[in-house]
Protein backbone atom coordinates (compact mmCIF):
# COMPACT_ATOMS: atom_id res chain seq x y z
CA UNK A 1 0.00 0.00 0.00
CA UNK A 2 1.32 3.63 -0.97
CA UNK A 3 1.24 5.74 1.72
CA UNK A 4 0.95 9.06 1.48
CA UNK A 5 1.39 12.42 3.82
CA UNK A 6 -1.47 14.92 3.94
CA UNK A 7 -0.38 16.21 7.26
CA UNK A 8 -0.18 20.43 5.72
CA UNK A 9 -2.47 23.32 4.35
CA UNK A 10 -2.27 21.91 0.56
CA UNK A 11 -3.25 18.49 1.14
CA UNK A 12 -6.17 18.51 -1.95
CA UNK A 13 -3.57 19.25 -4.18
CA UNK A 14 -1.89 16.13 -3.49
CA UNK A 15 -1.21 14.23 -6.97
CA UNK A 16 -1.99 10.79 -5.47
CA UNK A 17 -5.36 11.90 -4.36
CA UNK A 18 -6.04 13.34 -7.08
CA UNK A 19 -5.47 10.61 -9.09
CA UNK A 20 -7.59 8.79 -7.01
CA UNK A 21 -10.32 11.15 -7.05
CA UNK A 22 -10.41 11.40 -10.96
CA UNK A 23 -9.65 7.86 -12.02
CA UNK A 24 -13.37 7.47 -13.13
CA UNK A 25 -13.08 9.84 -15.39
CA UNK A 26 -9.81 8.70 -17.35
CA UNK A 27 -11.68 5.31 -17.21
CA UNK A 28 -14.59 6.82 -18.94
CA UNK A 29 -11.72 8.45 -22.04
CA UNK A 30 -10.87 4.99 -22.08
CA UNK A 31 -13.86 2.89 -22.46
CA UNK A 32 -16.48 4.72 -23.87
CA UNK A 33 -15.91 4.64 -27.44
CA UNK A 34 -16.44 0.83 -27.36
CA UNK A 35 -20.01 0.81 -25.01
CA UNK A 36 -20.97 3.37 -27.72
CA UNK A 37 -20.40 1.17 -30.42
CA UNK A 38 -21.81 -2.14 -28.27
CA UNK A 39 -24.95 0.35 -27.38
CA UNK A 40 -25.34 1.27 -31.63
CA UNK A 41 -25.20 -2.29 -32.60
CA UNK A 42 -27.88 -3.55 -30.32
CA UNK A 43 -30.58 -0.90 -30.68
CA UNK A 44 -30.09 -2.08 -34.99
CA UNK A 45 -29.59 -5.60 -34.62
CA UNK A 46 -31.23 -6.73 -31.14
CA UNK A 47 -30.35 -10.34 -30.70
CA UNK A 48 -27.97 -10.43 -33.33
CA UNK A 49 -25.55 -8.36 -31.69
CA UNK A 50 -26.45 -9.45 -28.43
CA UNK A 51 -25.79 -12.81 -28.77
CA UNK A 52 -22.78 -12.34 -30.73
CA UNK A 53 -21.20 -9.86 -27.71
CA UNK A 54 -21.90 -12.34 -25.52
CA UNK A 55 -19.55 -15.27 -27.16
CA UNK A 56 -16.77 -12.72 -27.78
CA UNK A 57 -17.11 -11.34 -24.18
CA UNK A 58 -18.24 -14.09 -22.06
CA UNK A 59 -17.45 -17.11 -24.18
CA UNK A 60 -21.05 -18.41 -24.31
CA UNK A 61 -22.57 -19.48 -27.33
CA UNK A 62 -26.25 -19.00 -26.93
CA UNK A 63 -29.31 -18.79 -29.54
CA UNK A 64 -32.53 -16.85 -29.00
CA UNK A 65 -33.90 -20.11 -27.62
CA UNK A 66 -31.60 -19.93 -24.73
CA UNK A 67 -30.98 -16.42 -23.80
CA UNK A 68 -33.90 -16.72 -20.93
CA UNK A 69 -33.22 -18.96 -18.09
CA UNK A 70 -36.38 -21.17 -17.49
CA UNK A 71 -38.22 -20.51 -14.41
CA UNK A 72 -37.93 -24.41 -13.67
CA UNK A 73 -34.33 -24.06 -13.39
CA UNK A 74 -34.78 -21.25 -10.71
CA UNK A 75 -36.54 -23.09 -8.65
CA UNK A 76 -34.25 -26.18 -8.79
CA UNK A 77 -31.63 -24.72 -8.44
CA UNK A 78 -32.97 -23.30 -4.84
CA UNK A 79 -33.99 -26.93 -4.47
CA UNK A 80 -30.54 -28.13 -4.96
CA UNK A 81 -28.22 -25.42 -3.20
CA UNK A 82 -26.81 -26.45 0.50
CA UNK A 83 -28.81 -25.90 3.29
CA UNK A 84 -27.05 -23.79 5.29
CA UNK A 85 -26.62 -21.93 2.04
CA UNK A 86 -29.82 -21.38 1.07
CA UNK A 87 -30.86 -20.45 5.01
CA UNK A 88 -28.16 -17.82 4.68
CA UNK A 89 -29.85 -16.82 1.82
CA UNK A 90 -33.44 -16.77 3.38
CA UNK A 91 -32.41 -14.71 6.15
CA UNK A 92 -30.74 -12.41 4.11
CA UNK A 93 -34.10 -11.64 2.08
CA UNK A 94 -35.87 -11.16 5.25
CA UNK A 95 -34.01 -8.76 6.74
CA UNK A 96 -33.51 -7.37 3.43
CA UNK A 97 -37.27 -7.28 3.11
CA UNK A 98 -37.69 -6.02 6.34
CA UNK A 99 -35.51 -2.78 6.13
CA UNK A 100 -36.87 -2.09 3.09
CA UNK A 101 -40.54 -2.03 3.98
CA UNK A 102 -39.82 1.53 5.89
CA UNK A 103 -38.91 2.75 2.91
CA UNK A 104 -42.55 3.04 1.21
CA UNK A 105 -44.17 6.01 0.78
CA UNK A 106 -48.22 6.64 0.19
CA UNK A 107 -50.03 8.80 -1.48
CA UNK A 108 -51.63 11.68 0.45
CA UNK A 109 -54.61 14.25 -0.24
CA UNK A 110 -54.65 18.14 0.63
CA UNK A 111 -57.78 19.39 1.09
CA UNK A 112 -58.38 23.61 0.94
CA UNK A 113 -61.38 25.24 0.16
CA UNK A 114 -62.43 23.92 -2.69
CA UNK A 115 -59.20 22.40 -3.71
CA UNK A 116 -58.25 19.48 -3.43
CA UNK A 117 -53.98 18.81 -4.04
CA UNK A 118 -52.29 15.18 -4.05
CA UNK A 119 -49.34 13.40 -4.76
CA UNK A 120 -50.27 9.70 -6.43
CA UNK A 121 -47.96 7.39 -5.31
CA UNK A 122 -47.16 4.95 -7.95
CA UNK A 123 -44.65 1.42 -8.59
CA UNK A 124 -42.97 1.52 -11.80
CA UNK A 125 -44.35 -1.68 -14.16
CA UNK A 126 -41.48 -3.28 -15.32
CA UNK A 127 -37.59 -2.91 -14.32
CA UNK A 128 -34.21 -4.74 -15.15
CA UNK A 129 -32.09 -5.56 -12.83
CA UNK A 130 -28.24 -6.18 -13.27
CA UNK A 131 -25.86 -8.82 -11.53
CA UNK A 132 -22.57 -9.04 -12.20
CA UNK A 133 -21.22 -12.44 -12.88
CA UNK A 134 -17.81 -12.37 -14.40
CA UNK A 135 -15.41 -12.84 -12.11
CA UNK A 136 -17.30 -14.06 -9.55
CA UNK A 137 -20.80 -14.87 -8.44
CA UNK A 138 -23.05 -12.61 -6.24
CA UNK A 139 -26.26 -13.87 -5.04
CA UNK A 140 -26.63 -11.42 -2.35
CA UNK A 141 -26.62 -8.70 -5.40
CA UNK A 142 -29.87 -10.18 -6.41
CA UNK A 143 -31.34 -10.26 -3.53
CA UNK A 144 -30.28 -5.92 -3.26
CA UNK A 145 -31.92 -5.17 -6.09
CA UNK A 146 -34.93 -7.10 -6.70
CA UNK A 147 -35.92 -7.03 -2.86
CA UNK A 148 -36.73 -3.32 -3.18
CA UNK A 149 -38.73 -3.63 -6.56
CA UNK A 150 -40.77 -6.54 -5.39
CA UNK A 151 -41.62 -4.33 -2.08
CA UNK A 152 -41.86 -1.19 -4.15
CA UNK A 153 -45.08 -3.39 -6.38
CA UNK A 154 -43.36 -3.41 -9.62
CA UNK A 155 -44.97 -5.99 -11.62
CA UNK A 156 -42.19 -7.42 -13.47
CA UNK A 157 -38.19 -7.62 -12.44
CA UNK A 158 -36.06 -8.48 -15.12
CA UNK A 159 -32.94 -9.74 -14.04
CA UNK A 160 -29.71 -10.14 -16.55
CA UNK A 161 -26.37 -11.78 -15.16
CA UNK A 162 -23.56 -13.14 -17.33
CA UNK A 163 -23.47 -16.97 -16.79
CA UNK A 164 -25.17 -16.98 -13.57
CA UNK A 165 -24.92 -20.16 -11.18
CA UNK A 166 -27.14 -21.89 -9.10
CA UNK A 167 -26.43 -19.52 -5.93
CA UNK A 168 -27.83 -16.42 -8.12
CA UNK A 169 -30.52 -18.73 -9.50
CA UNK A 170 -31.65 -19.68 -6.70
CA UNK A 171 -31.33 -15.79 -5.12
CA UNK A 172 -33.92 -14.68 -8.21
CA UNK A 173 -36.28 -17.95 -7.07
CA UNK A 174 -36.03 -16.18 -3.34
CA UNK A 175 -36.50 -12.81 -4.35
CA UNK A 176 -39.16 -13.13 -6.89
CA UNK A 177 -37.73 -12.30 -10.05
CA UNK A 178 -39.87 -13.12 -12.93
CA UNK A 179 -37.29 -13.56 -15.93
CA UNK A 180 -33.50 -13.86 -16.24
CA UNK A 181 -31.65 -13.52 -18.98
CA UNK A 182 -27.71 -14.90 -19.14
CA UNK A 183 -26.26 -12.23 -20.59
CA UNK A 184 -24.35 -9.64 -19.17
CA UNK A 185 -22.30 -6.18 -20.01
CA UNK A 186 -22.78 -3.09 -22.22
CA UNK A 187 -24.57 -5.69 -24.44
CA UNK A 188 -27.12 -6.47 -21.37
CA UNK A 189 -27.49 -3.53 -20.44
CA UNK A 190 -28.84 -2.17 -24.08
CA UNK A 191 -31.15 -4.65 -24.40
CA UNK A 192 -33.19 -3.84 -21.56
CA UNK A 193 -33.31 -0.39 -22.45
CA UNK A 194 -34.26 -0.48 -26.49
CA UNK A 195 -36.02 -4.12 -26.04
CA UNK A 196 -34.83 -6.82 -28.52
CA UNK A 197 -36.58 -9.86 -30.21
CA UNK A 198 -35.92 -11.76 -26.95
CA UNK A 199 -35.82 -9.41 -23.94
CA UNK A 200 -38.74 -6.65 -23.20
CA UNK A 201 -37.65 -3.02 -22.61
CA UNK A 202 -37.71 -1.89 -19.59
CA UNK A 203 -38.78 1.51 -17.52
CA UNK A 204 -35.89 1.37 -15.42
CA UNK A 205 -31.94 -0.12 -15.20
CA UNK A 206 -30.82 -0.62 -11.72
CA UNK A 207 -27.29 -2.74 -10.16
CA UNK A 208 -23.75 -2.55 -10.26
CA UNK A 209 -21.22 -3.93 -12.64
CA UNK A 210 -18.05 -3.14 -14.33
CA UNK A 211 -16.99 -0.23 -16.35
CA UNK A 212 -18.67 -1.36 -19.16
CA UNK A 213 -21.95 -1.78 -17.33
CA UNK A 214 -22.14 1.58 -15.64
CA UNK A 215 -20.72 3.71 -18.88
CA UNK A 216 -23.92 1.90 -21.20
CA UNK A 217 -26.36 3.12 -17.99
CA UNK A 218 -24.58 6.47 -18.06
CA UNK A 219 -25.03 6.82 -21.92
CA UNK A 220 -28.76 5.29 -21.77
CA UNK A 221 -29.82 7.57 -19.41
CA UNK A 222 -33.18 9.20 -20.80
CA UNK A 223 -33.93 6.48 -22.60
CA UNK A 224 -34.67 4.55 -19.20
CA UNK A 225 -34.10 5.64 -15.91
CA UNK A 226 -30.86 4.47 -13.97
CA UNK A 227 -30.41 4.02 -10.16
CA UNK A 228 -27.10 6.12 -10.27
CA UNK A 229 -23.57 5.61 -12.04
CA UNK A 230 -22.29 2.51 -9.92
CA UNK A 231 -18.29 1.94 -10.92
CA UNK A 232 -15.56 -0.10 -9.22
CA UNK A 233 -16.07 -1.25 -5.46
CA UNK A 234 -14.29 0.98 -3.01
CA UNK A 235 -14.01 0.89 0.74
CA UNK A 236 -12.06 3.86 2.84
CA UNK A 237 -11.21 3.20 6.51
CA UNK A 238 -11.16 6.06 8.91
CA UNK A 239 -8.55 4.38 11.95
CA UNK A 240 -6.80 6.05 15.16
CA UNK A 241 -4.81 2.50 15.57
CA UNK A 242 -6.75 1.08 18.31
CA UNK A 243 -8.16 -1.79 16.10
CA UNK A 244 -6.34 -5.03 15.06
CA UNK A 245 -4.56 -3.89 11.97
CA UNK A 246 -5.11 -7.41 10.52
CA UNK A 247 -8.55 -6.66 11.18
CA UNK A 248 -8.13 -3.02 9.44
CA UNK A 249 -6.22 -4.81 6.40
CA UNK A 250 -8.49 -7.90 5.90
CA UNK A 251 -11.52 -5.11 5.18
CA UNK A 252 -9.12 -3.06 2.40
CA UNK A 253 -8.93 -6.13 0.61
CA UNK A 254 -12.54 -7.09 1.00
CA UNK A 255 -13.18 -4.26 -1.67
CA UNK A 256 -9.82 -5.36 -3.72
CA UNK A 257 -10.77 -8.94 -4.00
CA UNK A 258 -13.69 -7.66 -6.25
CA UNK A 259 -11.94 -5.93 -9.30
CA UNK A 260 -8.81 -4.85 -10.68
CA UNK A 261 -9.74 -1.60 -10.83
CA UNK A 262 -11.34 -1.57 -7.09
CA UNK A 263 -10.22 0.94 -4.44
CA UNK A 264 -9.25 0.58 -0.98
CA UNK A 265 -7.85 3.89 1.27
CA UNK A 266 -7.13 4.35 4.51
CA UNK A 267 -6.90 8.05 6.03
CA UNK A 268 -4.94 7.45 9.86
CA UNK A 269 -3.48 9.91 12.41
CA UNK A 270 -0.75 7.00 12.96
CA UNK A 271 2.21 6.44 11.11
CA UNK A 272 3.47 3.33 12.58
CA UNK A 273 -0.09 2.07 12.51
CA UNK A 274 -0.07 3.15 8.90
CA UNK A 275 2.97 0.75 7.86
CA UNK A 276 1.22 -2.18 10.39
CA UNK A 277 -1.76 -2.30 7.86
CA UNK A 278 0.63 -2.03 4.87
CA UNK A 279 2.30 -4.97 6.12
CA UNK A 280 -0.45 -7.16 6.95
CA UNK A 281 -1.93 -6.64 3.12
CA UNK A 282 1.03 -7.74 1.58
CA UNK A 283 1.35 -10.57 3.62
CA UNK A 284 -2.29 -11.66 3.39
CA UNK A 285 -1.95 -11.39 -0.22
CA UNK A 286 0.75 -14.17 -0.11
CA UNK A 287 -1.57 -17.10 -0.06
CA UNK A 288 -5.12 -14.84 -1.02
CA UNK A 289 -7.51 -17.35 -3.42
CA UNK A 290 -7.86 -13.97 -5.44
CA UNK A 291 -4.08 -13.18 -5.34
CA UNK A 292 -4.06 -11.68 -8.96
CA UNK A 293 -7.46 -9.53 -8.98
CA UNK A 294 -6.40 -8.01 -5.19
CA UNK A 295 -3.03 -7.23 -5.86
CA UNK A 296 -3.33 -5.54 -9.13
CA UNK A 297 -6.24 -3.43 -7.22
CA UNK A 298 -4.04 -2.36 -4.35
CA UNK A 299 -0.72 -1.72 -6.60
CA UNK A 300 -2.58 0.64 -8.80
CA UNK A 301 -5.20 2.35 -6.32
CA UNK A 302 -4.30 0.81 -2.28
CA UNK A 303 -3.37 4.10 -0.33
CA UNK A 304 -2.81 5.27 3.19
CA UNK A 305 -2.81 9.14 3.59
CA UNK A 306 -1.77 10.04 6.79
CA UNK A 307 -3.74 13.11 8.90
CA UNK A 308 -2.87 15.60 12.02
CA UNK A 309 -6.16 14.77 13.64
CA UNK A 310 -9.92 12.49 13.57
CA UNK A 311 -11.25 15.52 12.05
CA UNK A 312 -8.91 16.08 9.49
CA UNK A 313 -9.38 12.47 8.57
CA UNK A 314 -13.10 13.18 8.24
CA UNK A 315 -12.72 15.99 5.94
CA UNK A 316 -10.20 13.75 3.87
CA UNK A 317 -13.04 11.44 3.33
CA UNK A 318 -15.67 13.96 2.89
CA UNK A 319 -13.60 14.82 -0.27
CA UNK A 320 -13.44 11.73 -1.62
CA UNK A 321 -16.78 10.57 -0.79
CA UNK A 322 -16.47 6.79 -0.40
CA UNK A 323 -18.66 4.24 -1.58
CA UNK A 324 -18.14 2.57 1.66
CA UNK A 325 -16.55 4.01 5.14
CA UNK A 326 -15.27 2.50 7.93
CA UNK A 327 -14.99 4.19 11.12
CA UNK A 328 -12.12 2.19 12.97
CA UNK A 329 -11.86 4.13 16.27
CA UNK A 330 -12.15 4.28 19.95
CA UNK A 331 -15.41 6.15 19.62
CA UNK A 332 -16.84 6.12 15.87
CA UNK A 333 -19.97 8.11 16.50
CA UNK A 334 -18.40 11.19 17.87
CA UNK A 335 -17.20 11.33 13.85
CA UNK A 336 -20.52 11.11 12.62
CA UNK A 337 -21.61 14.43 12.90
CA UNK A 338 -18.42 15.05 10.52
CA UNK A 339 -19.17 12.54 7.84
CA UNK A 340 -21.30 13.75 5.25
CA UNK A 341 -20.47 11.66 1.66
CA UNK A 342 -20.69 8.51 2.03
CA UNK A 343 -22.80 5.84 0.55
CA UNK A 344 -22.90 3.47 3.62
CA UNK A 345 -20.96 4.31 6.88
CA UNK A 346 -20.05 1.05 8.89
CA UNK A 347 -19.34 2.34 12.92
CA UNK A 348 -16.78 0.37 14.97
CA UNK A 349 -14.25 -2.60 14.65
CA UNK A 350 -17.47 -5.18 14.38
CA UNK A 351 -19.14 -3.51 11.67
CA UNK A 352 -17.03 -4.97 9.12
CA UNK A 353 -17.67 -3.80 5.93
CA UNK A 354 -19.11 -7.88 4.21
CA UNK A 355 -21.95 -7.61 7.06
CA UNK A 356 -23.40 -4.98 4.99
CA UNK A 357 -22.85 -6.60 1.69
CA UNK A 358 -24.43 -10.04 2.66
CA UNK A 359 -27.62 -9.71 4.99
CA UNK A 360 -27.51 -6.71 7.58
CA UNK A 361 -30.76 -5.30 5.58
CA UNK A 362 -29.66 -1.63 4.16
CA UNK A 363 -28.55 -1.75 0.31
CA UNK A 364 -25.22 -2.79 -0.74
CA UNK A 365 -25.98 -1.36 -4.35
CA UNK A 366 -23.88 2.01 -3.12
CA UNK A 367 -22.87 5.00 -5.58
CA UNK A 368 -19.11 5.01 -6.44
CA UNK A 369 -16.13 7.13 -7.41
CA UNK A 370 -17.48 10.36 -5.60
CA UNK A 371 -21.14 10.62 -6.32
CA UNK A 372 -21.97 9.73 -2.53
CA UNK A 373 -22.21 13.64 -2.68
CA UNK A 374 -24.95 13.71 -4.70
CA UNK A 375 -26.59 9.85 -5.30
CA UNK A 376 -28.22 7.23 -2.26
CA UNK A 377 -28.39 3.59 -1.70
CA UNK A 378 -30.88 1.91 -4.09
CA UNK A 379 -33.95 1.78 -2.39
CA UNK A 380 -37.69 1.31 -2.81
CA UNK A 381 -38.06 4.79 -3.66
CA UNK A 382 -36.08 3.96 -6.78
CA UNK A 383 -38.52 2.07 -7.94
CA UNK A 384 -41.55 4.53 -7.49
CA UNK A 385 -43.10 7.26 -9.49
CA UNK A 386 -45.09 10.36 -8.63
CA UNK A 387 -48.25 11.65 -10.42
CA UNK A 388 -49.39 15.29 -8.81
CA UNK A 389 -53.20 15.57 -8.29
CA UNK A 390 -55.16 18.68 -9.07
CA UNK A 391 -59.14 19.08 -8.50
CA UNK A 392 -60.87 22.75 -8.47
CA UNK A 393 -64.72 23.14 -7.75
CA UNK A 394 -65.83 26.73 -9.56
CA UNK A 395 -65.46 28.20 -5.84
CA UNK A 396 -61.17 26.98 -5.52
CA UNK A 397 -60.73 28.22 -8.80
CA UNK A 398 -62.10 31.80 -8.43
CA UNK A 399 -59.90 31.90 -5.25
CA UNK A 400 -56.68 31.41 -7.40
CA UNK A 401 -57.56 32.67 -10.71
CA UNK A 402 -56.71 36.38 -10.36
CA UNK A 403 -53.01 35.78 -9.31
CA UNK A 404 -52.68 33.05 -12.23
CA UNK A 405 -53.50 35.75 -14.51
CA UNK A 406 -51.31 38.40 -13.17
CA UNK A 407 -47.82 35.76 -13.32
CA UNK A 408 -49.54 34.87 -17.05
CA UNK A 409 -49.14 38.39 -18.22
CA UNK A 410 -45.76 39.30 -16.10
CA UNK A 411 -44.29 35.57 -17.71
CA UNK A 412 -45.82 37.05 -21.61
CA UNK A 413 -47.49 33.69 -21.99
CA UNK A 414 -50.86 34.98 -23.23
CA UNK A 415 -52.91 31.86 -23.78
CA UNK A 416 -51.93 31.06 -20.35
CA UNK A 417 -53.81 34.12 -19.47
CA UNK A 418 -56.75 33.48 -21.84
CA UNK A 419 -57.02 30.03 -20.17
CA UNK A 420 -57.78 31.35 -16.87
CA UNK A 421 -59.40 34.03 -17.89
CA UNK A 422 -62.08 32.58 -20.07
CA UNK A 423 -63.43 30.51 -17.70
CA UNK A 424 -64.04 33.86 -15.54
CA UNK A 425 -66.06 35.16 -17.72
Amino acid sequence: MRIEDLRNSAWRFNERLRFIKERGQVLTDKYEPMVKEIIQRVQKEGDKALLEYTKRFDGVDLTPETLEVPYEEMERAYNEIEEDVKSALEIAHERIRRFHEKQLERSFLVEEEGIILGSRVMPLERVGIYVPGGKAAYPSTVLMNAVPAVVAGVEEVVMVSPKPNRYTLASAFIAGVSRVYQVGGAQAVASLAFGTESIPKVDKIVGPGNIYVSLAKKLLYGLVDIDMIAGPSEILVIADGTVDPKWCACDLLSQAEHDELAGAFMVTTDEKYAREVSAWIHRLLEDFPRKEIAKASVDEFGTIFLVEDLYKACEVANHIAPEHLEVLTEDPFSLLPYIKHAGAVFLGKYATEPLGDYLLGPNHTLPTGGTARFFSPLGVYHFLKRSSLIYLSKEGFERVAEPAESIARAEGLYAHYYAVRTRRE
